[in-house]
């Protein structure tokens, strides 16, 4: 194959994971910085390549970590001043491009096609992109009243993109309650029901349906940071432990950001590959990049649907002239069902498809490792189809409130580069729904969620003035007639009469 593959192809040609989990042997409570370090000499370890790999990196992309991903947050123990030298210093490297990326779940799925296509023009020989998080790590040490010193100052020149959250900043919705992923993928998960005609236990039974095979995944991955197989049942049933945190979601089925994971992908073009003797049975053609964005939540015409992501993976399946049919793996983003659930509908898969939807366990089980999930997935579907030579592995990868999406689609068979054509990033819709400029007498209600925490119960409501406008508002549960529609999961036609309170919000009962 050498003499057949161009020497500017580009190819995965390592991948590598690390994780711990607390007060398990062998616990090191290690930083950001050394879980992507570890991660990173793993990959390297994994090309199986005889030459020195990591005097080649030219490029490094460190996936910015949570705790790192919004201008109001910092890291409680501190972090690199300069976190991708600070992972390339642990291996050896020294790229001439060193970059923090954006934040979003898509980022490093992208990312493999923006530097696949850089690899194919000439303008580099070996890019990485290496994330990591250790949220539990701080959790747990922050409990017993331990504040290690985790920072670090570099030198040497990098790139910081930015937080890159312009597109998911969405004010009157935060200002209503629903300001984190939790209320914001409730709203269109509801609407889902209500396009489905489910109530609420059913729609929850549903959901346990969908991630029942992914606990099994999560069960037998090493990695992973709950891994515990549960029934369908055992998820959809609310308990003291597995309460509601926002209808519908019970505790269990949503994203577990709690994790001490990193992973790491070496893309390096083919001549390099041979140089640096890398075995051509470790090689991963990349056949398919494609990148979408998506209208802000309250902008989109149907509350449920995330036709950005759905665009995404038809793309890259053309590109590639592939049908769903021949993925022999896939994995879908599954931060909350809904993601799982829209790629379900638009291709007809059952929820026990025999391929399974998840190749680690899935982001409630295997973990949400921040921004940089998708890496271990793209890792797993690397090794996947190494063992079952030309097979083909899709994944997709979900980023913001179902705010942009990336695919990528992967297989031993050689992808042809000569037209540098297989990196995709497709146009954004126009349909939005305006919003409503001026107080509105009245709503009809689109969807909704219950924020219940600590404080109480708060509604959220998204819906449309008599104009067809948005407008955003807080369900008064305080009045009966009010509360009994919502707290019953069918407040889905309501007119609510809205008044504003002192803060400028919505208040909205039924009329």
């Amino acid at each position: 194959m050498s003499t057949e593959v161009p020497d500017n192809t580009p190819v995965i040609i390592g991948v590598g994971q690390y994780s711990e989990r607390v007060g398990e042997p062998g616990y090191a409570a290690l930083s950001y910085m050394d879980l992507g370090g570890k991660a990173l000499a793993a990959a390297i370890a994994d090309s199986g390549a005889s030459g020195d790999v990591a005097g080649a990196i030219d490029t490094l992309a460190a996936i910015r970590a949570f705790e790192m991903s919004r201008p109001d947050r910092k890291p409680p123990f501190g972090a690199a001043n300069n976190v991708p030298r600070a992972i390339a210093k642990r291996v050896g490297a020294n790229p001439a491009c060193a970059i923090l990326t954006t934040t979003g779940g898509q980022t490093n799925q992208q990312l493999v096609g923006e530097f696949a296509t850089a690899i194919a023009a000439g303008d580099s020989q070996c890019a990485v992109i290496v994330g990591s998080e250790a949220i539990s790590t701080v959790l747990a040490l922050s409990a017993k009243g331990e504040i290690p010193d985790w920072s670090e100052e570099i030198e040497g020149d990098f790139e910081d993109q930015g937080f890159g959250v312009d597109e998911l900043m969405e004010p009157v919705l935060f200002a209503h309650g629903a300001s984190g992923a939790i209320p914001l993928y409730a709203l269109a998960e509801n609407a889902r029901r209500h396009k489905l005609g489910l109530g609420l236990e059913d729609y929850r039974l549903e959901i346990g349906k969908l991630f029942a095979p992914f606990t099994r995944v999560a069960a037998a991955n090493p990695h992973s940071a709950a891994p515990v197989e549960r029934t369908a049942v055992e998820l959809a049933t609310v308990t003291d432990r597995n309460r509601i945190v926002a209808e519908p979601y019970p505790r269990m089925t949503v994203a577990r950001d709690q994790v001490n994971q990193a992973a790491a992908i070496i893309v390096a073009s083919a001549g390099l590959a041979r140089k640096l003797g890398v075995p051509e049975d470790k090689w991963v053609h990349i056949h398919a990049v494609t990148a979408a964005t998506e209208l802000k939540l309250s902008q989109r015409p149907d509350l449920s649907a995330n036709p950005a992501s759905l665009a995404s993976v038809d793309a890259a399946l053309a590109r590639a002239g592939k049908g769903m049919a021949d993925m022999a793996y896939i994995d879908f983003y599954s931060c909350f069902a809904i993601p799982v659930f829209n790629q379900c509908d638009h291709f007809g898969l059952s929820v026990d498809d025999p391929r399974g939807l998840t190749l680690t366990g899935g982001l409630p089980f295997f973990g949400g490792a921040g921004n940089n999930y998708s890496a271990h997935a793209i890792a797993e579907a690397v090794q996947r189809v190494r063992e079952n030579r030309g097979s083909f592995a899709l994944v997709g990868a979900n980023g913001g409130w179902m705010s942009k999406y990336a695919t990528g689609i992967y297989s031993t068979t050689a992808a042809e580069w000569s037209g540098n054509d297989r990196f995709t990033i497709l146009p954004k819709a126009t349909d939005k729904v305006p919003a409503a400029k001026a107080p509105v007498d009245a709503l009809t209600v689109e969807t909704y969620t219950i924020n219940r925490g600590p404080k109480g119960a708060e509604a959220v409501v998204i819906g449309r003035s008599d104009a067809g406008e948005r407008v955003i508002a807080n369900a008064d549960l305080t009045d009966p007639a009010t509360a009994s529609a919502f707290e019953g999961g069918e407040p889905f036609g309501l007119r609510l009469a809205l008044t504003q309170d002192e803060r400028g919000r919505n208040v909205g009962r039924a009329a």
